[in-house]
């Protein structure tokens, strides 16, 4: 706009001029001694406008000259600014893709040869997130190190510095050291929302109660947090202060403070009404209860508004069962209802709720309760049975085998699993290796192994009293028997000379024709490695002699 009207202005002022120098045709005289000069008017009109044409192309000239160092300078910090946003471009898009090694390398380059505060700054904090999602955190403790020397005395780069740094200990898992970072910020904490979230962060880590209600209030005053997020927060928080108010009488102080929306969630709502119980007033324990499970129904609830003195049990009882009716199928409340009837020793009832709570959800619970109820009722059966469901249902048992013995252990892989044959037979050489044991007789019939764990009332059927008249049972002898097993010492050679049996002769042992003479056997013989000697067992009078089946050195048995 403004060229369109120099330009008429111009116009007009060149029509005025032709105008007036067409009606006036003078002389203009100019007396420069020792020169006069006579030119027409119209012609010094136009020397002048060439004059100035001259003179102004003449400045702009010289004006452009003078103004080259500056342009030079001026082109050179284009050119560097524009390099300077090339890496923080690459970088932050490196960065946001996750590409953390490159964009660490963009930006470190780009700390070291940017000439601008503010953006040696950036570069340096957002080179120090990079090497915070490599893992390399001395790296990235250096970089922020660095991002704050640079910020000098800029309150706005120190915040950006403070908060950038405390978010990544947060994330490292680092609460105490990101609380000490955002601690100079804490003042104007409350007028920046990001702070605020990450000061919310760091005290709900490190427990603070006090301060974490504080902050979740003021974030969801200034819907700057969610709303549900918000109440579970404000919900842990207060019920901590409670608790930790009933030590003495703080906590009446804490629950006037709560507004009636926050009385209402659980975890408070519980914590009031567990006060209010130490307190002797069970009456307004049973109304917070009352007034969180008509807002929110949760089985937490039902069942602390379940556990009640018995003066209590009918007001309680006539109000679940108006709930009952609006959810009929609860299993939470059924069991409640149960312990209410328990409580109050309304035993029928009691059964009844706690039998329609098992036939919607196998509970330990319930059949903990109704083991307990039958037992109280005189009915062991019942009560053991619903114990070991009760049992069941908490966890599954390994249903064991009734009809046979439970295989023996293998403990050849143990290492703490000392053989003393096996040690002693590989002392042997080959030729003195024992021989194989003959296969042992089979095992008589035994009774069944019974399940205790399943069974436990078997266990009176399987200790039955034996009669006095009864015949011993003679156990019969393995194929290594006890005796033999402790006797494994080596037999010296002179006692294989005259090998004599230590065992009496039985009947037809004088066709052999050889004498019987009982020879005792030594006191002591040498054993391996310094290893103890053991006496010969005495012989048994109800058992026969065996042979020895361990050294083919070993006295033959005498056959009838």
């Amino acid at each position: 706009m403004r060229t369109w009207l120099w330009t008429l202005l111009l116009a007009v002022v060149a029509v005025a001029l032709a105008v007036m120098l067409r009606q006036h045709s003078g002389n203009v005289l100019l007396l420069i001694w020792p020169w006069r000069i006579e030119v027409s008017l119209t012609l010094a009109v136009l020397l002048l406008l060439a004059l100035f044409v001259a003179l102004y192309v003449v400045l702009r000239l010289l004006s452009w000259l003078l103004a080259i160092p500056d342009r030079v300078r001026a082109w050179r910090g284009r050119r560097a600014q524009a390099r300077d946003h090339e890496l923080l471009e690459r970088g932050w898009i490196g960065m946001l893709e996750g590409r953390f090694a490159h964009a660490e390398k963009d930006l470190t380059r780009l700390f070291g040869q940017s000439k601008v505060r503010s953006r040696r700054v950036l570069a340096a904090l957002a080179a120090a997130r990079s090497a915070h999602g490599l893992g390399e955190f001395a790296r990235r403790d250096r970089m922020i190190d660095a991002a704050r020397e640079q910020a000098g005395d800029d309150p706005g780069l120190l915040e950006a510095t403070a908060t950038v740094a405390a978010d990544m200990l947060l994330d490292q898992g680092r609460p105490q050291q990101a609380l000490d970072t955002l601690a100079p910020l804490q003042d104007g904490g409350a007028r920046h929302l990001h702070t605020s979230r990450l000061l919310l962060r760091a005290e709900t880590a490190l427990e603070h109660h006090e301060r974490v209600f504080t902050l979740a209030r003021g974030l969801l005053r200034r819907n700057a947090l969610a709303k549900d997020e918000g109440a579970q927060l404000i919900d842990h928080a207060g019920a901590a202060r409670l608790r930790a108010g009933m030590a003495g009488d703080g906590w009446r102080v804490i629950w006037k403070d709560l507004k009636p929306e926050e009385r209402q969630l659980p975890n408070i709502a519980l914590a009031g009404a567990a006060a209010f119980e130490s307190a002797g007033e069970g009456t307004e324990a049973a109304r917070i209860l009352e007034a969180a499970i008509a807002d929110r129904f949760n089985p937490a609830l039902v069942a602390a508004y379940a556990r009640c003195d018995a003066e209590q049990v009918p007001r309680r009882l006539a109000k679940a069962e108006t709930w009952l009716q609006q959810r009929p199928t609860d299993a939470h409340l059924l069991t409640a209802l149960g312990v209410l009837c328990l409580n109050g020793q309304l035993w029928g009832q009691a059964e009844r709720y706690l039998q329609r709570s098992l036939a919607r959800r196998n509970d330990a619970q319930c059949h903990a309760l109704l083991g307990s109820l039958y037992d109280r009722l005189d009915r062991p059966v019942d009560a053991v049975r619903h114990w070991r469901l009760a049992t069941a249902a908490h966890q599954a048992l390994p249903v064991l085998a009734t009809d046979g013995a439970l295989p023996a252990a293998d403990m050849g892989a143990d290492p703490h699993h000392v053989d003393g044959e096996g040690e002693y037979a590989a002392l042997l050489s080959d030729e003195q290796a024992p021989a194989a044991a003959p296969v042992s007789e089979p095992m008589p019939e035994q009774a069944p192994v019974v399940d205790y764990v399943l069974d436990p009332d078997a266990r009176g059927a399987r200790e039955r009293p034996v009669p006095a008249d009864a015949p011993a049972a003679v156990p019969s002898r393995s194929a290594v028997d006890i005796e033999d097993y402790f006797d494994s010492a080596p037999i010296p050679p002179s006692a294989l000379e005259a090998p004599v049996s230590s065992y009496p002769a039985p009947a037809g042992a004088a066709d052999s024709g050889r004498a019987a003479a009982p020879t005792p056997a030594p006191a002591t013989a040498p054993s391996p490695a310094g290893a103890a000697a053991v006496p010969p067992a005495a012989p048994r009078p109800d058992v026969p002699a065996q042979p020895d089946t361990r050294n083919p050195h070993s006295p033959t048995d005498n056959k009838g």
